[in-house]
């Protein structure tokens, strides 16, 4: 890459954001994960990877996808934190409701310039979370590291706290809102049923429902496990 200012295309900065959330847990991002992600065509998607490896964004691994290489995702992490900066503000600020804010935020974020979302930034001070509990990267391009599990890995009596929920589908935010399940909330797994059938969780503490999820819907739900105190077992 040259020494010129760097501008990236609306384009390039979504599939900058969308690699770095398919590999945040260490795998590559395939072709075909990419284009569901963009809801693109796999053929627009090789020729845009062609373009990123180019431009130095992105490094191919054979038979596995692709990942970003230091300056791609320095570049995602920009991206990113303006996205939940939006999100963020949207929510704390203007009184959006936490199902409408991430598709508000992906029409702002490519216009909004540094400047305004680090007064943003600094009108919150400095918030750590967004909404659905994604970690906020800073200006210097560092990140929360997570490595959450999905509520569909919990194993059957164990005790854990909602730390995220996927943020792009309105209304599962909407369903997850209803019953409950936001970042924060403890809950028990109470049962999961043989051959990936529904889950009985509980929320904790007293007059906690019984609910059933099914699997797909637990995988998009990230948690944390609940460290005992002293005492208990």
């Amino acid at each position: 890459m040259n020494d010129e200012p760097l501008t990236l295309s609306r384009s390039v900065e979504d599939y900058l954001k969308v690699i770095y959330a398919l590999t945040e847990r260490g795998e590559p991002a395939s072709t075909s994960s990419i284009a569901e992600g963009l809801d693109v065509q796999p053929a627009s998607v090789s020729g845009m990877v062609k373009r990123l490896a180019e431009a130095g964004f992105v490094e191919h691994l054979p038979y596995k996808g692709v990942r970003l290489t230091e300056g791609g995702t320095r570049e995602a992490l920009k991206i990113v934190r303006r996205h939940r900066i939006l999100e963020t503000y949207l929510s704390e600020r203007l009184d959006y409701s936490w199902d409408d804010v991430h598709a508000e935020a992906e029409r702002l974020e490519h216009a909004a310039s540094d400047e305004l979302i680090e007064r943003m930034a600094a009108a919150l001070e400095d918030p750590r979370h967004d909404p659905h509990g994604a970690p906020i990267p800073t200006p210097a391009g560092d990140v929360e590291t997570t490595n959450y599990a999905t509520l569909a890995e919990v194993a059957e009596g164990d005790e854990v706290e909602i730390r995220a929920v996927s943020d792009d589908d309105s209304e599962l935010l909407r369903f997850l809102e209803s019953r409950g399940l936001m970042p924060r909330v403890r809950l028990v797994v109470e049962e999961r049923d043989p051959f990936e059938g529904p889950i009985t969780l509980k929320l904790a503490g007293p007059g906690g429902a019984l609910q059933r999820l099914g699997v797909d819907l637990a995988r998009r739900i990230y948690v944390a496990p609940v460290r005992k105190t002293g005492g208990d077992e």
